[in-house]
């Protein structure tokens, strides 16, 4: 008798554990439909996905435009660091040899002080010895 008690026992433990189970079961689904109607009503409210894609792309260009400003906002003042040394040497160079250009053209005809010989007019004593030179005076026949 003993033996059908323990039995009996076991069996009504076992049908109180499978009834917790059915219970612990519905009560977890009636919060997965909870749930379920929740997410609905959100995603009634978001509208379709190409609404989602499109508040998306939005907050990507925006962040894109913020990014641009801080990068604007963070870049050094004065000389950008994009400035092509090879651009600027020739910039100077092209200065200076303007700046020589305009100083040869101010350099004045005679220093004052200075006795300069004046310009020969007539021709130099040499040139009639060479036209009584015979092999010149061949050579210039022969030239014309």
């Amino acid at each position: 008798q003993l033996n059908k008690i323990d039995g009996t026992l076991c069996t009504i433990e076992f049908q109180r554990e499978a009834l917790e189970n059915a219970s612990t079961n519905t009560e977890v689904l009636k919060n997965m439909g909870f749930a379920a109607k929740a997410l609905e009503g959100a995603h009634k409210e978001l509208g379709d996905i190409d609404k989602v894609h499109d508040l998306m792309d939005d907050i990507q260009e925006q962040q894109e435009i913020a990014n641009e400003i801080s990068d604007a906002i963070s870049a050094p003042m004065g000389f950008g660091q994009d400035i092509d040394e090879d651009d600027l040497l020739a910039e100077l160079e092209g200065m200076e040899q303007e700046d020589i250009s305009a100083q040869m053209l101010d350099i004045p005809s005679a220093l004052p002080g200075l006795d300069l010989p004046s310009v020969p007019t007539s021709q130099p004593a040499f040139a009639e010895a060479e036209e009584d030179d015979p092999d010149m005076a061949a050579l210039a026949a022969w030239a014309t």
